[in-house]
């Protein structure tokens, strides 16, 4: 018997940023697409991830610099409020119903293929695979697809610290819905979600306390732990590093958290009204049934890809966060247009990270690209750094903000940047900048003498850039 044609060339779980990316590209190309949801459409990002947080940051960096502004400015006088928090979460919450709508729900339609709700369950065999669909009503569907797609994202993780189930704690989900600021608050934590989440409720009024493992942001630049380290108590924030959480309890009304941990060898507890763990995120793949179609995953539950994001089974394919690659959703999106190039075109393509831009957005940001100084040594690669401290940036003297630097890495013998850090306003802006100068090859020189419009955070670059020849202290500020 002939073998029967598939329902759909590409079937997709997951609406989030890969999801809707390989949707996009795979209809483009003529292909009969079908996307399931089990939960919201739009996925992590927009729901509770990027477009929620970042909104919520930047409603607290609002009222950070109005209670900031006295003495910052000369001759400004700023006051705020305390925090309507049930008023700003409705107004995150409209905001993000209106670019799931406009971004997702409505683009699904004009592109015109099949989004259906429901849980989708793998049957079938390795060499014919096939999904079962439960719908919200109790039915049940299934379809056959020339190639799968599974996107299903991430979800935050919390450690097996005792006594922590019986706390009602917080994640960086749940924190976005809270109707009152809490009075207090402990961060566990100190990666890019601790520590934007520290920031964010420190600003709006909380009394902030973050328990790292580690140092601060700590795969990136010391000097980008240091810098923020400094921010935090100049804003209130407690930070505690090398801290090992060995308990949680709450108290008998629930409205304290005592938090035990192992500091400096000894034990000391943390009392707040709330405890947020953020200690990062697991890859959502439970339930989905991948042994039984020979797709292996790894020890936290991520799919194993290659390079051209195939799994173990060559007709399924990842994408995104569930892959346990890189969390950002520009990554996820990335996947999903390389994973239908790969999968219709034998494109062949690999994931190239080697300029991934990384950004923590808090204020001032933390952001970079390519290596740090440790990375590159690490690499064999005799380098050479500069730091340059803002006080030497213009356009960081007439925010009257110099806190942070921007760090130059460059390769001792050929001059080539391999690595750009920053910790400053508009930092994110920089790291995309110095992509398109790792990208390019370019070297310490070239960039110090290209053209920088003046006034800008971005002509930093090109002032660190020169620092390595030139002492930038006698540079006229207007003719660098």
């Amino acid at each position: 018997m002939p073998e029967a044609a598939p329902d759909f060339d590409l079937a997709v779980i997951g609406s989030g940023g890969g999801a809707f990316a390989a949707a996009i590209r795979a209809t483009n190309l003529g292909k009969r697409v079908v996307m399931i949801e089990r939960s919201t459409v739009g996925g992590t990002c927009v729901n509770t991830g990027c477009v929620p947080s970042k909104a919520l940051l930047a409603a607290a960096d609002a009222r950070h610099v109005a209670l900031d502004g006295t003495g910052r400015f000369p001759g400004i006088s700023t006051t705020a409020a305390p925090v309507d928090m049930g008023a700003l979460i409705d107004g995150k919450r409209s905001l993000v119903e209106g670019m799931r709508s406009d971004k997702y729900v409505d683009l699904a339609a004009e592109y015109g293929w099949d989004l259906r709700q429901g849980s989708a369950v793998f049957a079938g065999t390795p060499q014919e695979p096939a999904l079962e669909i439960t719908r919200p009503d109790g039915g049940r569907d299934s379809l056959t697809a020339a190639h799968y797609l599974v996107a299903t994202g991430s979800a935050p993780w919390a450690p097996p610290v005792p006594g922590l189930e019986e706390v009602d704690y917080l994640t960086s989900t749940t924190a976005m819905e809270l109707g009152e600021v809490p009075e207090s608050l402990i961060v566990f934590g100190g990666g890019y979600v601790a520590l934007e989440q520290a920031q964010l409720f420190a600003r709006l009024g909380s009394k902030v306390t973050l328990l790292a493992r580690s140092r601060l942001a700590s795969h990136e630049e010391p000097e980008a732990s240091r810098a923020l380290m400094g921010v935090f108590a100049d804003e209130g924030i407690r930070v505690i590093r090398r801290a090992t959480v060995t308990s949680i309890r709450a108290n008998a009304s629930g409205e304290e958290v005592t938090v035990t941990a192992t500091v400096a060898g000894g034990h000391e507890e943390f009392r707040a009204a709330k405890l947020l763990v953020a200690t990062g995120r697991r890859a959502v793949t439970n339930g989905l049934n991948l042994d039984a179609v020979g797709v292996k995953t790894g020890n936290t539950g991520q799919i194993l890809v290659e390079n051209t994001l195939a799994s173990s089974n060559p007709r399924i394919w990842a994408a995104g966060d569930v892959t346990g690659h890189r969390e950002f959703v520009y990554v996820a999106s990335a996947h999903g247009t390389l994973m239908v190039e790969n999968a219709f075109n034998d494109a062949g393509r690999e994931v190239d990270y080697r300029h991934l831009p990384r950004v923590t957005f808090t204020s001032p940001a933390l952001a970079a690209v390519g290596m740090t100084d440790k990375e590159a040594n690490e690499a064999g690669i005799r380098c050479e750094c500069r730091v340059l401290p803002l006080e030497y940036v213009p356009r960081a003297l007439v925010n009257r903000d110099t806190r942070g630097f921007i760090k130059i890495v460059a390769n001792n013998s050929t001059g080539r940047i391999v690595g750009i850090t920053a910790v400053g306003k508009e930092a994110g802006d920089l790291a995309a900048a110095g992509v398109y100068i790792l990208e390019a090859g370019m070297t310490v020189d070239q960039v110090a003498n290209l053209w920088s419009p003046y006034l800008t955070m971005a002509e930093g670059i090109k002032i660190a850039a020169q620092s390595f020849t030139t002492d930038v202290s006698k540079l006229s500020c207007c003719a660098s």
